[in-house]
């Protein structure tokens, strides 16, 4: 296989631009030089006049194959915030092939595109924002969603400071656990175990005489 013609894009930052590329079988595609091996991540492999080999081809073609995939991806992102894991399920559903979408994820991760720790920051105070709910249960909620303990433990952190926390754990004191000396005596420990600080669960008792 024979390239006929070479173009390149514009682009942006440090984002690679896109090349255009004719071969002499008819074919026309875009490709981004990332989504090929190391050894072709070169526009010189692929000037005009050049005969490509078997691998040279394959990898243009999976190259090709991986930005379809991107074009997807960055409209899914352009709607929301996107998880690895939750933007690999839907082009997974959109049928494209498993090693492009682990390329296209592995690559936009990497240019922080796609974020599992900004989606998990951002999740948490839409979630606060709208309800009252433990910290057990957020973390719950960003297991579902594909985050890791690790980030989602992380991300909790970051968002419930000493004050945000206790303001959190007097809202569910009230709208889960209104007082009562005889049936709250081990609420302590159930809310240790909905994972409020004991720091956070001393202070309030005090502030509040409870």
């Amino acid at each position: 296989m024979t390239v006929v013609s070479l173009k390149a894009g514009t682009g942006v930052e440090s984002i690679p631009s896109v090349l255009r590329i004719g071969l002499s079988d008819g074919s026309l595609f875009s490709f981004k030089l990332p989504y090929l091996p190391v050894e072709f991540q070169d526009e010189s492999v692929f000037s005009p006049g050049k005969d490509l080999s078997a691998a040279e081809e394959d990898a243009c073609r999976f190259a090709a194959a991986c930005y379809r995939t991107e074009r997807a991806a960055l409209r899914l992102v352009a709607r929301a915030e996107q998880t690895c894991r939750g933007i690999t399920h839907k082009l997974e559903i959109r049928g494209f092939a498993a090693s492009c979408i682990q390329a296209v994820v592995s690559y936009l991760a990497d240019l922080e595109i796609i974020n599992d720790e900004r989606y998990a920051v951002l999740w948490l105070h839409a979630r606060l924002a709208r309800s009252v709910e433990a910290p057990r249960k957020l973390l719950a909620g960003l297991h579902r969603r594909g985050i890791s303990s690790r980030i989602a433990e992380g991300a909790l952190k970051s968002v419930l400071d000493f004050q945000t926390e206790s303001a959190l754990l007097k809202g569910y004191l009230k709208k889960k656990h209104p007082h009562n000396p005889e049936t709250d005596k081990y609420l302590k420990k159930q809310l240790k175990y909905e994972g409020f600080s004991p720091s956070v669960i001393e202070n309030v008792w005090e502030e509040d005489e409870i």
